[in-house]
């Protein structure tokens, strides 16, 4: 089981491929899409929720699109996880107070979460580039304009 919301790993991949596919030009949301089989209107949230964090820099006009903000050794995919997490009060109602979880449960998730993301940290988007480069070489150039 992958601990991650699909939404968090499609984020990585998003940013995973820009980074592969962002030189010369950005990387248009259309064309990325289409690499991970995903209508554009799908991965334009996450796209603009990473550039609000600053991992992705955004471009408007025909030849925009995405690029990385920063250097792929300095972002890891703890950075890519933390800008998809929801903001602290929002999603589920909170339960009334129980001991046993605000006790015991949620400080041991609390704990594990933590650890979950250092482990994370200690991935760079450099080393999942270096995975990914041949599979890159096969896919097919687009030349759509």
């Amino acid at each position: 089981m992958i601990p991650l919301p699909r939404r968090a790993l499609l984020a990585v991949a998003a940013v995973v491929d820009v980074a592969l596919h962002a030189r010369p030009r950005p990387v248009a949301a259309k064309a990325l899409a289409a690499r991970h089989g995903l209508p554009p209107r799908h991965l334009e949230p996450v796209l603009q929720t990473l550039v609000r964090a600053g991992l992705l820099k955004g471009s408007r006009g025909p030849r925009g699109g995405y690029e990385l903000a920063r250097e792929r050794r300095r972002m890891s995919v703890g950075d890519v996880v933390r800008a998809l997490a929801e903001p602290a009060g929002e999603g589920d109602a909170a339960p009334e107070a129980s001991p046993l979880v605000d006790g015991i449960i949620a400080p041991a998730v609390t704990e594990a979460g933590a650890l979950f993301l250092e482990a994370l940290d200690r991935i760079t988007i450099a080393e999942l580039c270096e995975r990914a480069e041949p599979l890159a070489r096969r896919v097919e150039p687009d030349f759509t304009i």
